[in-house]
């Protein structure tokens, strides 16, 4: 049994030799801030696999009692190689078996195997020998909230790989692969810091405006313009920043980018554009580029972000009568919309197509454009409510505006296929209205009772 617990002892202080070695390392080597980036798991993985094979050489020892001192000191000289890693010589080891056969005892080949290998982390501490840094990253500044719209999560990660490696000597353990994580974002890689000057929520100065409309103009990195233009939009819903930006000669800088490839970038840029057409005056610089916004968004992706953009800044821009003439020639496209279109492209057509028909100068070319045929369907019980009730003020405005303008005499010009034949030639419209009256939600009911008072 001596020999056993001698044996016992000898693994338990090995086992304590090579803990305090690790926290050695980690107190010394964990002070760079590069390292803060790196994966954890992998060098918590290098570690416990080290212990587990000390675990294991112990209970072998322990297993073989019965064995010969020289064994003993042959394991002994073993476990001290797999504690050190590769950095552990020749040297180490004379040192090593010296001390233990100088002590004569237990607590003398442990401490002499404790304090080689605090000299041999202190070495590599003062050798001041650091990780390899990181290239290819794409950082934020602090102050950057990061823009919305980017499908998806909106924190950048890191796409770069370890560029270097550990620093001169031999490598220690298992090799370090390139990170095969898949950024959480779409945006493109930057090198380097990108260190935009303001919040994206921040409420500019006309000198600070002007700053960020200079950025807008000479950069052509789409991450940059989109944090420029979100920015810009975000300032453009206060009246006075409104005023500034048009004076800055901001409106033409921010309408360039309608011709951009990027979707997202269009998008923001229709966002900004729509918050400066509150201004009256800003209306009377953006409508240079309205027709080239319609056909945009008519040919864009159904349903998509960039086409719901587009048919705000269309619709602030119809509001008034001064703009709407530009637009006329789209009719049947909004209509083409406005059945193929989802739930939220159907209301936001319909408050456009109801701009229209607030003003009785555009009737004749609103009831004379070919509109399918199924449009009748709108008219249906099963539509939510705020559906029903744009329809049925559309079709209450195209009414009115058909007698106040006496085109009910001049229905020989228009064609079987015209709003003006749908609406009030067929008499199917005026029996789905009818058919509503009976509808369970009380608005709609009083909206149809309404709309049939005026027939």
């Amino acid at each position: 049994m001596g020999r056993t617990r001698e044996a016992g002892c000898v693994a338990a202080g090995v086992v304590i030799g090579a803990g305090a070695c690790y926290c050695v390392y980690r107190l010394t080597w964990g002070r760079d801030e590069n390292e803060k980036i790196w994966d954890d798991d992998e060098e918590f993985s290098d570690t416990s696999e080290t212990g587990v094979e000390t675990g294991k050489a112990a209970k072998a020892n322990v297993g073989a009692g019965a064995g010969t001192g020289a064994k003993l000191q042959g394991d002994l000289k073993a476990k001290a190689e797999v504690s050190l890693g590769p950095e552990s010589g020749p040297r180490v080891k004379e040192e090593v078996h010296s001390g233990s056969q100088k002590g004569g005892g237990l607590e003398a080949k442990a401490k002499a195997l404790f304090n080689t290998l605090k000299e041999q982390a202190s070495a590599k501490a003062g050798k001041g020998v650091r990780v390899g840094n990181i290239s290819g990253n794409r950082t934020l500044a602090p102050s950057l909230p990061c823009p919305g719209g980017r499908g998806g999560g909106c924190h950048p990660t890191r796409s770069g790989a370890r560029a270097g490696s550990r620093g001169s000597g031999k490598s220690k353990g298992k090799t370090r692969s390139k990170s095969t994580k898949v950024p959480a974002t779409t945006w493109p890689v930057r090198r380097g810091k990108f260190n935009f000057p303001y919040k994206i929520d921040d409420i500019l100065s006309a000198p600070d405006l002007q700053k960020v409309l200079n950025i807008l103009e000479r950069t052509n990195d789409p991450f940059i313009q989109e944090v420029a233009l979100v920015t810009l939009g975000n300032n453009a819903a206060y009246s006075f920043n409104q005023n500034a930006i048009r004076e800055l000669g901001g409106v033409p800088i921010i309408a360039k980018l309608i011709k951009t490839k990027d979707p997202i970038i269009r998008e923001k840029t229709y966002n900004a554009l729509n918050n400066l057409s509150v201004n009256a005056e800003n209306q009377g610089k953006i409508k240079t580029y309205i027709s080239q916004v319609c056909d945009d968004t008519v040919v864009c992706r159904l349903d998509s972000a960039v086409q719901m953009a587009g048919l705000r800044l269309l619709t602030n821009m119809t509001v008034t009568n001064h703009y709407q003439h530009l637009l006329s020639y789209s009719f049947p496209d909004f209509f083409a919309l406005l059945f193929l279109g989802n739930h939220f492209t159907k209301i936001q057509i319909m408050k456009l197509i109801i701009n229209f028909t607030e003003n009785p100068a555009m009737t004749r070319e609103l009831v004379s454009c070919k509109v399918p045929s199924e449009l009748i369907s709108l008219f249906n019980k099963e539509w939510d409510r705020e559906i029903l009730l744009n329809i049925l003020t559309l079709f209450e405005n195209i009414n009115d505006n058909i007698k106040s303008e006496g085109l009910a005499s001049s229905r020989k010009e228009f064609s079987r296929n015209s709003l003006f034949f749908l609406f009030k030639e067929s008499g199917v419209c005026v029996k789905k209205i009818k058919a509503l009256a009976n509808h369970n939600d009380l608005v709609v009911k009083v909206k149809v009772l309404k709309v049939l008072t005026k027939l």
